[in-house]
């Protein structure tokens, strides 16, 4: 474990982000610190399709939402 130093500015977005979230401020930066690598070192995939493999790959099968066509949804 260590101290990461980052901008002011950043530090203040993911505080912010943190809180949309329900993370940690702590919480917030190391997912998108893994999140930036993993888009990084699998540049065909796009963000969804990462996170779908992630959360497969920790046993979690959510089912995809049923789409529901503008005029039946009133």
């Amino acid at each position: 474990m260590g101290i990461v130093n980052i901008d002011d500015d950043l530090h203040d977005q993911v505080r912010r982000a943190s809180k949309v979230s329900f993370r940690s401020i702590n919480a917030q930066a190391a997912y998108w610190i893994k999140v930036g690598m993993l888009c990084e070192t699998n540049p065909t995939l796009g963000f969804a399709e990462i996170i779908e493999r992630e959360l497969r790959s920790a046993g979690v099968s959510a089912q995809p939402l049923a789409l529901v066509k503008h005029d039946e949804a009133a």
